[in-house]
């Protein structure tokens, strides 16, 4: 079936041929899509459309994640000179995150701010922290677009598509491409072999109220082998964004979720699934940023989960959840590297793993944690702190619900669980973690549950939080009972 008329064709294959041989091209906006007001922005002097996005829609709008914001996608493989400037403010300053890239905007004498991309990344543009930022995605040109008339190919040109049912629907061996300016109204599910979803286009939830919409998640991915996701945009979830379920072989390379528009908008959770590779990607969500579960038992375990070069923002919950809603018998061989966060609010990195699911190899390295006003301690909360007793925390203590942590690694017993009875944990290593900006609590918490359910083999090295270095004598590092075999170094 195909998403498209002969219009639309020749408006694209008018577009490949004119930006065949251009080194820059910004994803244009599409007749019927509104664009946000909230930026001016130049790329290499030519003016920049913005497309929009929400956050805290009804009946959620008593969070304040800093309203709208706008963002932008622009393929290039030469230098970008980019000019950007807010409209309904003029601030002293731009901060460009992750920090990680070192982009420092200069400003002019016009307001505007200017700097200089020489490669593909994600990144966020502000004036005062999540209050209407500017995300930016520059990717590498598109290769080997594919043929529109290939009848394995779901195709979608430039333009505002609503699907009938408002639903896509993927199976052996077939390619949903979104091209540039394409902004898809619509829930996609795929289960088979051989599945493409690509393309520079949008896969946009804004219509559907919070925990509706038209497939299980935005972009179902069921008892399905040999997937791969790449390049595309997810914008304004309605429940869980990205998910793998019961899937093997998932590649998801330079995908960027707009979200937090609705809780329960998880960016991308492998659920029972194996060797899934998120790579190259940019998560901004109200619930966590990924979340692994493992929902039945019959599905199989999750395991060889890989996230790396990846920027995540969390609005409410966790950047990495592990082991919620989670009945499989193991989940295990999962690394989590060279990640940046950007924003974040607490309980950052929750291992909680119940109903004896056993969680082993674990591993987070390379990981850089931005603080800002909008996580910084309270006084109230700085205060709390002078009484905190490490000696008194165990097990039955819900500690990491008063708190802003780092990470919270322990077998629990939680509302999620049908048998409650806690997991076990083995083998979790945390290596070369820093954390700057503002004074945030970011302590460490890990526990066993009980003399069986046990916490064996923590490995933490170079592990940096406000310039302080990370040792076992460090007051924000807690250690409960059940816990063997620790080296901190």
């Amino acid at each position: 079936m195909k998403h498209i008329v002969v219009a639309t064709i020749f408006a694209f294959l008018a577009l490949a041929v004119a930006s065949a041989n251009a080194k820059v091209v910004v994803t244009p906006l599409p007749d019927g899509e509104e664009p946000s007001a909230r930026w001016s922005v130049q790329v290499n002097e030519q003016d920049a459309p913005l497309y929009g996005a929400r956050t805290a829609d009804a009946p959620f709008k008593k969070y304040n994640y800093g309203g709208d914001y706008a963002f932008l996608s622009v393929d290039a493989d030469e230098p970008l000179t980019f000019r950007v400037k807010p409209r309904d403010v003029a601030p002293e300053a731009l901060t460009v995150r992750p920090a990680s890239l070192g982009i420092v905007p200069t400003k002019n004498d016009d307001g505007s701010f200017s700097f200089a991309v020489d490669k593909p990344c994600r990144f966020s543009v502000e004036y005062n922290g999540r209050e209407h930022p500017l995300l930016v995605f520059v990717n590498e040109p598109e290769k080997d677009v594919p043929d529109p008339s290939d009848p394995n190919v779901v195709f979608f040109g430039p333009g505002v598509h609503e699907p009938e049912n408002g639903r896509v629907a993927l199976t052996d061996n077939q390619t949903l491409y979104l091209a540039p300016g394409a902004v898809v109204k619509c829930g996609i599910h795929a289960q088979g072999k051989n599945i493409t979803i690509r393309g520079r286009g949008i896969v946009d939830s804004t219509p559907w109220e919070w925990r509706h919409g038209p497939t299980g998640h935005v972009v179902s991915l069921e008892n399905s082998q040999n997937v791969k996701i790449e390049g595309i945009i997810i914008r304004g979830a309605s429940r869980w964004t990205l998910v793998p379920i019961n899937c093997d072989d998932v590649d998801i390379d330079n995908v960027k979720i707009c979200g937090g528009r609705v809780q329960n908008d998880d960016g991308i959770n492998p659920c029972n699934s194996r060797r899934v590779h998120v790579k190259n990607t940019f998560i901004r969500s109200d619930d966590d940023c990924t979340a692994l579960k493992g929902l039945e038992n019959e599905y199989g375990n999750c395991e060889d989960v890989t996230a790396e070069n990846c920027v995540f923002w969390c609005d409410r919950a966790r950047i990495v959840l592990m082991g919620h809603e989670s009945r499989a018998p193991y989940m295990r061989r999962v690394t989590f590297r060279n990640i940046d966060v950007i924003h974040a609010q607490t309980r950052n990195f929750l291992l909680e793993p119940g109903e004896r699911m056993r969680m082993e190899d674990v591993l987070f390295e390379n990981i850089r944690f931005e603080t800002g006003a909008d996580n910084a301690l309270s006084p109230e909360a700085l205060e709390k702190m002078k009484d905190l007793d490490a000696s008194k925390l165990r097990f039955d203590i819900d500690v990491a619900n008063k708190d802003n942590w780092l990470f919270v690694a322990r077998p629990a017993v939680n509302q999620y669980m049908r048998t409650q009875e806690p997991g076990y944990i083995k083998n979790i290593t945390i290596r070369n973690i820093t954390v700057d900006g503002a004074l945030s609590y970011c302590g460490m918490l890990f526990s066993g549950a009980d003399a069986e359910h046990r916490l064996e083999g923590l490995t933490i090295e170079n592990v940096e939080m406000f310039g302080l270095k990370f040792d076992k004598e460090s007051p924000l590092l807690h250690i409960g009972d059940f816990v063997d075999g620790i080296d901190v170094k």
